[in-house]
């Protein structure tokens, strides 16, 4: 999950497909002298034809969340997808030393282009300004660096713009009800991203002057915490309209916490997009009604855009020749009405 946020390029849905991303693309390569195509006409790009062999390293943290391990799973998936595509992958860690030094094996394998999802954006920002100065380009995948100068492109999700989502959704539920209250179980309050999904859920709740929040509890993104906080804010909110909980994984101790108290007067809004939560959401018979996306589709793209790049290609959809200095995924909300277009991307 990421550090910060950046929202320049927004892309309206929770994946981005090959084809989406790259079909009719403008190539960098200047052209051949005789090309007889007229001026500003499409040249061949990056699309699902094979093209020029690409080596692309991935580096990512532990995946000892479902969210991480989806991350991975993206990123293999969609390497598979391209015959002319090599994927050197890490074994991922937590630890920044052992990551900076998986990273450094990549580069020293000299790869053509760098995924990296950093435990630690700002840990790892040197080996990310290493890469570029040896040449090889750096997708930066969610945790963002500390500069700008150690990647070429930055991927990654909309935390603000979670909360934002969740609290509007929450409000247009509760728009009716005087005197209407809220509670949220939040992240880790030591991530920067936490502070962004709380910023723009209270950011949302302004919009409602008959909403109060009364409570909040930060988790630690795992089943444990997520059931030992949430039995604590009932036991403290005897009565309140509505939850909205950081983060699906941690959702699972919510709502065995909800189950065990027998608490059915709420609606829930989780986060993140695990599958469990869609599951839940279509079949609904509890509190969870919705979920908003933090899509881990991300880093199938971040292999497209590494591909392009490794290709010297840009992005379909779009007039210029490079791709993007930075790309923020959409964070949309997933209910009853619209869970079987969202089931696909759920993670485990």
């Amino acid at each position: 999950m990421p550090e910060t946020s950046r929202r320049h390029l927004l892309l309206g849905g929770a994946a981005v497909s090959a084809g989406a991303l790259l079909t009719a693309c403008t190539s960098n390569e200047p052209k051949a002298a005789g090309n007889s195509s007229p001026a500003g006409s499409a040249v061949p790009a990056a699309d699902d034809k094979p093209g020029t062999p690409v080596t692309i390293g991935f580096a990512g943290p532990q995946a000892d969340h479902g969210w991480l391990n989806a991350i991975n799973e993206n990123a293999q998936r969609r390497a598979k997808k391209y015959s002319e595509v090599t994927l050197e992958i890490t074994e991922g860690s937590n630890d920044t030393a052992t990551q900076i030094g998986q990273v450094q094996t990549l580069i020293n394998k000299k790869v053509d282009v760098l995924v990296i999802l950093p435990a630690d954006g700002k840990a790892l920002t040197q080996i990310g300004l290493q890469a570029m100065k040896a040449g090889i380009p750096v997708i930066n995948l969610d945790r963002i660096f500390a500069s700008p100068q150690a990647y070429r492109c930055w991927i990654g999700g909309d935390n603000y713009g979670m909360g934002l989502n969740a609290g509007n959704y929450i409000g247009e539920q509760l728009k009716d009800k005087p005197n209407a209250t809220v509670i949220e179980l939040a992240g880790m309050d030591s991530l920067e991203l936490t502070k962004q999904r709380t910023q723009g859920f209270d950011d949302a709740l302004k919009n409602y002057p008959n909403i109060r929040k009364v409570a909040r509890q930060a988790a630690d993104f795992t089943v444990e915490s997520g059931q030992a906080k949430m039995a604590q804010l009932l036991q403290a909110q005897p009565k309140f309209d509505a939850l909205w909980n950081h983060d699906d994984d941690q959702g699972v101790g919510a709502l065995r916490a909800i189950a065990q108290a027998g608490r059915k007067d709420f609606l829930m809004v989780g986060g993140a997009g695990a599958k469990s939560a869609m599951d839940a959401i279509k079949a609904d018979t509890g509190v969870l009604k919705a979920t908003v996306l933090y899509p881990p589709t991300m880093a199938a793209s971040a292999i497209d855009l590494a591909r392009a790049l490794g290709q010297k290609k840009g992005i379909g959809g779009m007039s210029e020749l490079e791709i993007p200095a930075s790309i923020t995924l959409y964070s949309a909300v997933v209910t009853k009405d619209n869970v079987d277009e969202y089931l696909p991307t759920g993670f485990s």
